[in-house]
């Protein structure tokens, strides 16, 4: 999701990178679950996180479709996000103990929290947001610690190319209704529907993505 905001008003006015330390560490969360409460449909899912979900919890995208997440429109595009429970606004996968079920292959936004990330000349900025995290006392921790994932590179890549696809994208079919249907059903198609073989996602998701470029933007 797009946040047209001054950075100083959400942040604590530094812009930190993969290898930088930053006090985000809440220690576990133990007995904390604030940020997975009434998250209405901001935590929205990238091709990986669905990936992972679905490997992780041996289910199709339509499968968590019916439970666990939802389609939305964010900024022209549809996208999923997770769902928040009717009856007591949490997420789907947060346990009635109040932890993650997830946690090991949890979404992208949700590793990040409480850092943002905003992209800048097609590489990745983050910043220590300070008002989401109810924790005090957090320690500091490396960026890509933090994040969890073993190939920050590799991830912070994916991460810019997805972003700056969809802002491709977006301006594709601004102020056009049928050329958005078009789009939006080869999006979810492509990048959502179809799974992935094997463990190489991060490759696949480069074919995807020249597969689609190539369907819209071939001269």
């Amino acid at each position: 999701m797009i946040r047209l905001v001054d950075l100083s008003e959400i942040s604590d006015g530094r812009v930190y990178h993969a290898y930088d330390m930053v006090k985000a560490d809440c220690n576990g969360c133990i007995g904390c679950s604030y940020c997975c409460r009434s998250m209405v449909k901001t935590i929205t899912l990238d091709p990986f996180d669905i990936y992972n979900l679905t490997v992780n919890l041996k289910m199709s995208f339509e499968e968590l479709l019916s439970e666990a997440i939802e389609l939305d429109i964010n900024e022209g595009i549809i996208l999923p996000n997770l769902k928040m429970s009717a009856d007591n606004d949490r997420c789907f996968f947060l346990t009635d103990e109040g932890r993650c079920s997830i946690h090991g292959f949890r979404p992208g936004l949700c590793r990040l929290f409480p850092l943002g990330r905003f992209f800048e000349d097609r590489s990745v900025h983050y910043i220590l947001q300070i008002h989401e995290c109810k924790a005090v006392n957090r320690t500091d921790i490396t960026v890509h610690k933090w994040i969890g994932l073993p190939d920050i590179a590799v991830y912070e890549d994916f991460s810019a190319e997805w972003y700056y696809l969809q802002k491709k994208l977006q301006k594709y079919i601004a102020g056009n209704i049928n050329q958005a249907k078009v789009v939006n059903m080869q999006l979810l198609k492509i990048f959502y529907l179809s799974p992935y073989d094997g463990s190489d996602f991060f490759g696949q998701f480069k074919e995807r993505k020249s597969l689609l470029e190539k369907s819209l933007f071939a001269e």
